[in-house]
């Protein structure tokens, strides 16, 4: 029996794939439970439209993402931190302070896990951060810190 699944199934296939399964385990277990529809001409073209605009969604994704990377490297956000002894700085900017200072200033809301470079920002002067936007879409923010008074 051939059958589109419309989700992963393990040792079976991944989500949009055509596969060949016993006629059993297809009408009696797959089928039923939502995890995959009878082949057929029209279920192919619904399969078809699907994965257009998936791919068009992703297209639409990825060129918001490239919008924000575009404004982020435009950006300096500036803290503010107390010294400690030796003029280094007294505690850390977390990537949850940054993206709530976006968010605030800028209106840009970007997700605290999203940063590569999971170091945070714990000396002063300019620091450039690393977000992935969307996949493969990178973004470039820098982090100015000074020493408050």
């Amino acid at each position: 029996m051939k059958v589109i699944l419309l989700k992963d199934v393990k040792g079976v296939g991944k989500k949009q794939e055509i596969v060949n399964v016993k006629d059993g385990y297809g009408a009696n277990y797959l089928i039923p439970h939502g995890l995959a529809v009878m082949y057929s001409e029209k279920s192919l073209e619904i399969l078809n439209n699907q994965k257009a605009d998936e791919a068009a969604e992703i297209a639409k994704n990825i060129a918001k993402a490239k919008d924000i990377a575009a404004k982020l490297k435009d950006i300096v956000l500036e803290f503010s931190a107390n010294a400690g002894t030796g003029g280094r700085m007294f505690g850390t900017i977390s990537s949850k302070q940054i993206a709530a200072e976006l968010q605030s200033k800028y209106n840009i809301e970007i997700d605290k896990r999203k940063f590569v470079n999971k170091a945070v920002v714990d000396s002063f002067g300019y620091t450039k951060l690393q977000i992935e936007l969307y996949k493969g879409v990178i973004g470039e923010i820098n982090v100015h810190v000074t020493e408050s008074k």
